[in-house]
Protein backbone atom coordinates (compact mmCIF):
# COMPACT_ATOMS: atom_id res chain seq x y z
CA UNK A 1 0.00 0.00 0.00
CA UNK A 2 1.21 4.02 -1.03
CA UNK A 3 0.12 6.16 1.94
CA UNK A 4 0.35 9.55 0.23
CA UNK A 5 0.27 11.27 3.47
CA UNK A 6 3.46 9.44 3.99
CA UNK A 7 5.64 8.59 0.76
CA UNK A 8 4.53 12.64 -0.76
CA UNK A 9 6.22 14.79 1.52
CA UNK A 10 9.51 12.68 0.97
CA UNK A 11 9.79 12.59 -3.01
CA UNK A 12 13.11 15.14 -4.41
CA UNK A 13 11.68 15.24 -7.83
CA UNK A 14 9.00 14.82 -9.99
CA UNK A 15 10.15 11.40 -11.49
CA UNK A 16 9.97 9.93 -7.98
CA UNK A 17 6.88 11.72 -7.43
CA UNK A 18 4.95 10.09 -10.43
CA UNK A 19 6.90 6.47 -9.60
CA UNK A 20 5.27 6.30 -6.30
CA UNK A 21 2.00 8.32 -7.20
CA UNK A 22 1.83 4.95 -9.16
CA UNK A 23 0.44 2.49 -6.41
CA UNK A 24 -1.52 5.10 -4.49
CA UNK A 25 -4.29 3.55 -2.26
CA UNK A 26 -5.05 6.94 -0.62
CA UNK A 27 -8.64 5.84 -1.31
CA UNK A 28 -11.11 3.65 -2.80
CA UNK A 29 -10.80 5.57 -6.08
CA UNK A 30 -7.54 3.38 -7.28
CA UNK A 31 -9.55 0.18 -6.75
CA UNK A 32 -12.00 1.38 -9.85
CA UNK A 33 -10.21 3.74 -12.01
CA UNK A 34 -6.76 3.65 -14.42
CA UNK A 35 -3.49 4.18 -13.36
CA UNK A 36 -2.71 7.72 -11.25
CA UNK A 37 -3.17 10.64 -12.94
CA UNK A 38 -0.20 13.04 -11.24
CA UNK A 39 0.76 16.41 -12.98
CA UNK A 40 3.01 16.66 -17.23
CA UNK A 41 5.08 19.66 -16.83
CA UNK A 42 8.77 20.47 -16.05
CA UNK A 43 9.82 21.97 -12.65
CA UNK A 44 10.32 25.36 -12.80
CA UNK A 45 7.53 26.09 -14.95
CA UNK A 46 6.41 29.92 -14.36
CA UNK A 47 2.74 28.72 -13.88
CA UNK A 48 0.49 25.54 -12.44
CA UNK A 49 -2.67 25.17 -13.60
CA UNK A 50 -5.09 22.94 -11.01
CA UNK A 51 -7.81 21.39 -12.64
CA UNK A 52 -10.61 18.79 -10.69
CA UNK A 53 -9.83 14.80 -11.49
CA UNK A 54 -8.84 12.84 -14.58
CA UNK A 55 -11.72 12.04 -17.29
CA UNK A 56 -12.74 9.26 -19.20
CA UNK A 57 -9.46 9.54 -21.72
CA UNK A 58 -7.49 10.88 -19.03
CA UNK A 59 -7.69 7.98 -17.11
CA UNK A 60 -7.22 5.48 -19.88
CA UNK A 61 -3.98 7.50 -20.75
CA UNK A 62 -2.39 8.16 -17.86
CA UNK A 63 -2.18 11.85 -18.54
CA UNK A 64 -3.80 15.20 -17.53
CA UNK A 65 -6.11 16.92 -20.19
CA UNK A 66 -5.48 15.13 -23.11
CA UNK A 67 -9.64 14.97 -23.66
CA UNK A 68 -11.45 17.22 -25.05
CA UNK A 69 -11.36 19.53 -21.93
CA UNK A 70 -7.56 19.65 -22.99
CA UNK A 71 -7.73 20.58 -26.08
CA UNK A 72 -10.08 22.75 -25.76
CA UNK A 73 -7.96 24.44 -22.89
CA UNK A 74 -4.39 24.48 -25.24
CA UNK A 75 -6.81 26.35 -27.26
CA UNK A 76 -7.53 28.97 -24.90
CA UNK A 77 -3.84 29.29 -23.45
CA UNK A 78 -3.03 29.84 -27.04
CA UNK A 79 -4.84 32.85 -27.74
CA UNK A 80 -4.53 33.66 -23.58
CA UNK A 81 -0.47 34.11 -25.30
CA UNK A 82 0.52 31.30 -22.52
CA UNK A 83 3.13 28.54 -24.39
CA UNK A 84 1.38 25.38 -23.30
CA UNK A 85 5.07 23.80 -22.65
CA UNK A 86 5.53 26.17 -20.06
CA UNK A 87 2.99 25.11 -18.21
CA UNK A 88 2.38 22.20 -15.39
CA UNK A 89 -0.49 20.94 -15.58
CA UNK A 90 -2.62 18.70 -13.02
CA UNK A 91 -5.58 18.06 -10.83
CA UNK A 92 -6.85 18.15 -6.95
CA UNK A 93 -7.61 14.53 -7.57
CA UNK A 94 -5.54 12.13 -9.08
CA UNK A 95 -7.75 9.31 -9.77
CA UNK A 96 -11.17 9.46 -12.28
CA UNK A 97 -14.37 9.08 -10.41
CA UNK A 98 -16.90 7.73 -12.25
CA UNK A 99 -20.27 5.95 -12.29
CA UNK A 100 -20.53 3.64 -14.80
CA UNK A 101 -24.08 3.37 -17.35
CA UNK A 102 -24.05 0.47 -19.36
CA UNK A 103 -20.27 0.61 -21.27
CA UNK A 104 -20.30 4.42 -20.56
CA UNK A 105 -18.51 5.88 -17.38
CA UNK A 106 -19.74 8.92 -16.43
CA UNK A 107 -18.01 11.58 -14.35
CA UNK A 108 -18.90 11.95 -10.78
CA UNK A 109 -17.67 14.95 -8.86
CA UNK A 110 -14.72 14.17 -6.16
CA UNK A 111 -15.59 13.95 -2.69
CA UNK A 112 -14.29 15.80 0.07
CA UNK A 113 -12.62 12.72 1.72
CA UNK A 114 -11.12 12.04 -2.16
CA UNK A 115 -9.45 15.62 -2.10
CA UNK A 116 -8.28 15.11 1.28
CA UNK A 117 -6.76 11.79 -0.06
CA UNK A 118 -4.69 13.55 -2.82
CA UNK A 119 -3.91 16.79 -1.36
CA UNK A 120 -0.52 15.34 -0.22
CA UNK A 121 0.59 14.60 -3.96
CA UNK A 122 -0.59 18.02 -4.77
CA UNK A 123 1.19 19.62 -2.07
CA UNK A 124 4.38 18.05 -3.17
CA UNK A 125 3.69 19.02 -6.76
CA UNK A 126 3.67 22.61 -5.42
CA UNK A 127 7.18 22.03 -3.47
CA UNK A 128 8.86 20.20 -6.58
CA UNK A 129 7.68 22.79 -9.57
CA UNK A 130 7.73 25.90 -7.19
CA UNK A 131 5.38 28.26 -9.70
CA UNK A 132 5.14 31.62 -8.95
CA UNK A 133 1.74 31.53 -10.44
CA UNK A 134 -1.20 29.41 -9.95
CA UNK A 135 -4.18 28.80 -12.06
CA UNK A 136 -7.57 27.08 -10.28
CA UNK A 137 -9.93 25.71 -12.78
CA UNK A 138 -13.38 24.92 -11.52
CA UNK A 139 -15.12 25.11 -7.72
CA UNK A 140 -13.75 21.46 -6.50
CA UNK A 141 -9.79 22.95 -7.46
CA UNK A 142 -10.74 26.01 -5.65
CA UNK A 143 -12.37 24.45 -2.90
CA UNK A 144 -9.31 22.37 -2.32
CA UNK A 145 -6.50 25.14 -2.14
CA UNK A 146 -8.41 27.86 -0.86
CA UNK A 147 -11.28 26.15 1.11
CA UNK A 148 -14.97 24.59 1.51
CA UNK A 149 -16.28 28.41 1.46
CA UNK A 150 -14.92 29.48 -2.29
CA UNK A 151 -16.84 30.01 -4.54
CA UNK A 152 -15.28 30.44 -8.16
CA UNK A 153 -18.58 32.49 -9.69
CA UNK A 154 -17.43 34.92 -6.79
CA UNK A 155 -13.47 35.34 -7.15
CA UNK A 156 -12.91 33.99 -10.89
CA UNK A 157 -10.72 36.32 -12.93
CA UNK A 158 -9.43 38.04 -9.48
CA UNK A 159 -5.93 38.10 -8.57
CA UNK A 160 -5.21 36.71 -5.19
CA UNK A 161 -2.40 36.17 -3.08
CA UNK A 162 -2.12 32.34 -1.83
CA UNK A 163 0.73 31.20 0.61
CA UNK A 164 3.79 33.09 -0.94
CA UNK A 165 2.44 32.76 -4.84
CA UNK A 166 -0.03 34.36 -6.95
CA UNK A 167 -3.75 32.56 -7.61
CA UNK A 168 -6.02 33.25 -10.12
CA UNK A 169 -8.85 31.27 -10.29
CA UNK A 170 -11.15 30.51 -13.56
CA UNK A 171 -13.86 28.01 -15.13
CA UNK A 172 -12.71 24.48 -15.73
CA UNK A 173 -12.71 24.10 -19.74
CA UNK A 174 -15.08 21.44 -19.52
CA UNK A 175 -17.80 23.84 -18.45
CA UNK A 176 -17.73 25.56 -21.54
CA UNK A 177 -18.38 21.96 -23.33
CA UNK A 178 -20.84 21.56 -21.26
CA UNK A 179 -22.78 24.72 -21.74
CA UNK A 180 -25.41 26.13 -23.77
CA UNK A 181 -24.40 25.20 -27.33
CA UNK A 182 -25.13 28.89 -28.37
CA UNK A 183 -23.28 30.38 -25.42
CA UNK A 184 -20.26 28.23 -25.94
CA UNK A 185 -18.46 31.30 -27.98
CA UNK A 186 -19.17 33.81 -25.29
CA UNK A 187 -18.28 31.28 -22.46
CA UNK A 188 -14.87 30.43 -24.12
CA UNK A 189 -14.30 33.85 -24.80
CA UNK A 190 -14.37 34.83 -21.00
CA UNK A 191 -11.96 31.69 -20.20
CA UNK A 192 -9.29 33.18 -22.26
CA UNK A 193 -9.74 36.50 -20.49
CA UNK A 194 -9.67 35.26 -17.52
CA UNK A 195 -5.94 33.50 -18.97
CA UNK A 196 -4.65 37.13 -20.01
CA UNK A 197 -5.13 37.94 -16.24
CA UNK A 198 -2.83 34.78 -15.87
CA UNK A 199 -0.43 35.66 -18.36
CA UNK A 200 -0.59 39.20 -16.96
CA UNK A 201 1.30 37.79 -13.60
CA UNK A 202 4.14 35.98 -15.46
CA UNK A 203 7.45 37.99 -13.36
Amino acid sequence: MTDPATIAPEVTDLDALRAAAKNCTGCELHECAGPTVVGAGSAGAWLMLVGEQPGDQEDKAGEPFVGPAGKLLDRALEQAGIERDAVYVTNAVKHFRFEQRGKRRIHKTPAVGHIRACRPWLDAELRLVDPPVVGVLGSVAGKALLGPKFKITEHRGEVLEWEGRVLVPTVHPSSVLRGEPEKREEAFDALVADLKVVAAQRR
